[in-house]
């Protein structure tokens, strides 16, 4: 196609300079018939009529559109791209300036399947406005979940625990299809380790999201697009993996169009057995009496199984209205044996006591949610509307009897009932050829009941202890306006301006004591993104936003967790919703077959989030002896200054290598005090990543991904840097319709969080590992569907910015 487009251009200028005709401009649109969905890249030729051969052409840009300069004559003109059915104009006279209108393509099922598709996308696609990773092209997680995918996603890492952040910020907002989904769940980490990383086609990272997003989440939004196909006829790709330690798995997407109507389903069920471990040691100051210490070995073993699936059909009412319903159900079965060692030593390292606590716990996880979309275009391009409906319900429990030193001696049961409703309206449209407005609304209703129960074992029954068990009810009822406008002023610059008003209204129902705390606050969000194009291969874009961090139901609850009697964990039913200003300053160039994208952030929260450490005052007996109750516990600070740096570098030498590599460094102040204890922190930080694709002789792909994150502190801990790799390797079989994977997470079983913290009265070291190295080999099946992707920018794009993102 590139020497096509090569010849084409070069017989335009030879017929410049050679012919003395006069010149017109013919422009005109070129759209995916089925979806109404714009298609970049497609071609225009212009043939001489008599001669049958091309003489000038052109391609479109993202909004579809092609703006061609030709000599004023008559041509057969072709409309081509790959995939779909040519349209031809016969012997057309274009003698003046002439918009030929827009073109609809339908695609081509047959032409597909003869195509043998050579260029292939890169993993990581780089937009000045988001990032987007291409789940399909890294072996390194076939087999695996959504959290692998993610920790190999640029500018976002996944700790050892499973929390993801965004730039090194853990407050992100992860969306399914651009909404709230169940398939996250009420517990995002655990959510996030049950699905498929081959449910995923793509993640889109967006770090200045525009007014038509929630204002949740100061580092930004992580948007995961699942695969869905509207080819006719019925198409996917079936994979199946085997891991050690003991894991297997089975997962697929299957669509089935026929007519006006698109059936499809992205399943899956999984099982994994996933061992980890910790250890914390640490050192009590007992003023005028000599220090004593306490070491705390724990062991995991975990036992993850789980289906969840997402089914829906799409009604095709006519060409430009459409309806789609689905299902969401997930259904885990989660099994976990923690077994905790506590040592204590006197001041001169002798073992004064031994003990042990044996904790199973099993649990349940059922979500399901109900889904409705209507989407209707309008007769002008860009004119649409958008409406959605959404309820879930989630139910999750955990159960556990506690032995210690092998006698049952503790009940402790959580079970929590979510609802929520999401309604919410878009409406799209054009003022001209360059300029659009839009405005909508987005309610979101959620409703969580959280009974948690702590029994302890008198006289062979078990008896609830009231100070421990309680039961909690969280409302959170948050409606949204926004509306947002965007122009392009020239062929180099175009903005965005939005502005969001979010009305809040919260409540914190403790049933068992009848306390209730309520918070309401309405917050007004403006959004700014300017873009300008310097050349064809440079852009540079500016954008700003004012976000929210409202705190989870965990950090609210002030009941303490019961998962080790010396370290607990107790929310604060007082804390704050944290409110954040950002602006970044991103730089696009494409340098041949090597491509930058960097950008400088700055950002400024205040209220911000901060979790300590401190000693209860409370102590527990183990075997006759006091052992203090350390607490960690969230409270709001007042600043946090950001400063940041990061560049994406993609390099692509050949078809058999491609490299990128992602940096980020951060420096972190945080000023405030707490109970007279004063948290001024300056935490400088950072991480790498490098990914390596190479094609074997055989076209055995291999692919080596490195991390490494910096070592970080605050007032109270100080955090090691860790240092992580993985490898794959890949072949396809059976002409391109099947391929095998073997990959090992954490090769060095190097994946350890390590930690010192630092009270006045204790300091601690720790290490946590969530899982030990992991071997995998997957096999995928494919029919009806190509391997490789064409390219063709369509796709369920639910955070698209209405066309006046950045030149891609």
């Amino acid at each position: 196609m590139k020497k096509l487009l090569f010849f084409l251009c070069f017989l335009g200028t030879i017929s410049t300079v050679f012919a003395q005709k006069k010149k017109v401009t013919i422009t005109g649109k070129v759209f995916d018939k089925t979806t109404n969905q714009p298609l970049e890249y497609a071609t225009i030729i212009f043939q001489d009529v008599a001669k049958k051969r091309p003489v000038t052409g052109g391609i479109t840009n993202p909004k579809g559109e092609f703006s061609i300069v030709v000599d004023a004559d008559t041509y057969d003109i072709q409309v081509e791209f790959i995939s779909f059915k040519t349209q031809e104009i016969k012997n057309k006279p274009l003698l003046t300036d002439t918009n030929l209108g827009s073109f609809f393509l339908l695609e081509d099922l047959e032409s597909l399947a003869a195509v043998e598709v050579i260029a292939e996308k890169t993993t990581v696609q780089l937009k000045l406005d988001k990032k987007i990773y291409n789940v399909g092209k890294d072996i390194t997680v076939r087999g695996g979940t959504v959290s692998d995918v993610l920790d190999n996603v640029p500018s976002v890492s996944v700790d050892v625990e499973g929390n993801v952040s965004l730039r090194g910020n853990e407050d992100v907002r992860i969306l399914i299809n651009g909404k709230p989904s169940g398939l996250v769940g009420l517990n995002s980490t655990d959510a996030l380790r049950q699905l498929p990383a081959e449910a995923i086609e793509k993640v889109e990272i967006i770090t200045s999201p525009s007014a038509r997003y929630d204002a949740e989440g100061s580092a930004g939004i992580l948007n995961i697009i699942l695969r869905r196909s509207k080819l006719q006829g019925i198409n996917g790709a079936i994979t199946t993996n085997v891991s050690h330690p003991e894991g297997y798995g089975v997962s697929g997407n299957i669509n089935y169009r026929t007519g006006d109507f698109n059936f499809f389903t992205t399943s899956g069920y999984n099982y994994r057995t996933i061992p980890g471990n910790s250890n914390t040691f640490t050192e009590y100051f007992n003023g005028d009496e000599p220090n004593t210490f306490l070491n705390e070995d724990r062991d995991f073993e975990r036992i993850r199984k789980g289906f969840n699936s997402n089914f829906g059909v799409e009604w095709y009412i006519n060409d430009k209205t459409s309806i789609t319903a689905s299902l969401v159900f997930r259904d885990s079965d989660n099994e976990q044996e923690t077994t905790n060692i506590l040592t204590q030593f006197d001041s001169d390292f002798n073992v004064t006591n031994v003990s042990s606590r044996f904790d199973p716990e099993t649990e349940s996880d059922k979500t399901l949610q109900y889904a409705v979309n209507f989407d209707k275009n309008f007769d002008k391009s860009g004119h649409k509307l958008t409406a959605d409906f959404q309820y879930e319900t989630t139910t999750e429990g955990e159960n556990s009897f506690i032995l210690v030193n092998g006698d049952l001696a503790e009940q402790v049961t959580t079970i929590e009932d979510q609802n929520r409703i999401l309604l919410q309206t878009d409406y799209v449209v054009p003022l001209s050829e360059t300029a659009q407005f839009e405005f909508g609304y987005r309610g979101n209703f959620l409703d969580l009941t959280t009974d948690y129960l702590v029994a302890f074992l008198e006289n062979d029954e078990f008896v609830a202890d009231t100070d421990l068990s309680n039961v909690l009810n969280y409302r959170e009822y948050v409606n949204a306006f926004y509306t947002q406008y965007g122009n392009k002023v020239s062929d180099k610059f175009s903005y965005l301006l939005g502005l969001r008003m979010e009305d809040s209204r919260i409540a914190v129902n403790q049933l068992t004591s009848g306390d209730t705390d309520r918070k309401n606050y309405l917050s007004f969000f403006p959004t700014i993104n300017l873009g300008y194009e310097i050349s064809e291969d440079q852009s540079i874009t500016l954008g700003y936003n004012r976000r929210i961090r409202r705190p989870r139901s965990r950090f609210i609850n002030p009941f303490p967790s019961r998962s080790s009697i010396t370290n607990i964990f107790q929310g604060n039913p007082d804390i704050d919703p944290s409110f954040s200003n950002a602006i970044d300053l991103g730089y696009l160039n494409r340098f041949g077959k090597l491509t930058l994208n960097t950008s400088i952030y700055f950002q400024r929260s205040t209220d911000v989030f901060n979790f300590i450490n401190e000693d209860t005052g409370q102590t527990v007996i183990l075997n006759g002896e006091e052992v203090p109750i350390i607490r960690r516990t969230p409270i709001n600070l007042a600043r946090n200054d950001r400063y940041g740096f990061e560049f994406t570098l993609t390099y692509n030498p050949s078809r058999k290598w491609r490299v990128n590599g992602n940096f980020n460094l951060f420096q972190s102040f945080n000023r405030g005090e707490f109970n007279g204890v004063n948290f001024d922190a300056d935490n400088l930080s950072w991480f790498v990543r490098i990914n390596n694709k190479v094609t074997l002789p055989g076209n055995i792909d291999w692919q080596t991904r490195l991390f490494y994150r910096g070592p970080n502190e605050d007032a109270q801990n100080i955090r090691k840097g860790l240092f992580s790799a993985n490898l794959a390797f890949s072949k396809d079989l059976f002409k391109d319709k099947a391929s095998i994977a073997f990959n090992v997470s954490d090769v060095f079983n190097s994946r350890v969080r390590r930690s010192e913290s630092f009270t006045d009265t204790f300091t601690s070291e720790g290490e946590f590992q969530w899982r030990v190295r992991t071997f995998n080999l997957a096999f995928t099946y494919r029919f009806n569907q190509k391997k490789k992707n064409t390219g063709n920018g369509r796709g369920d794009d639910d955070g698209d910015d209405g066309g006046f993102s950045a030149r891609p």
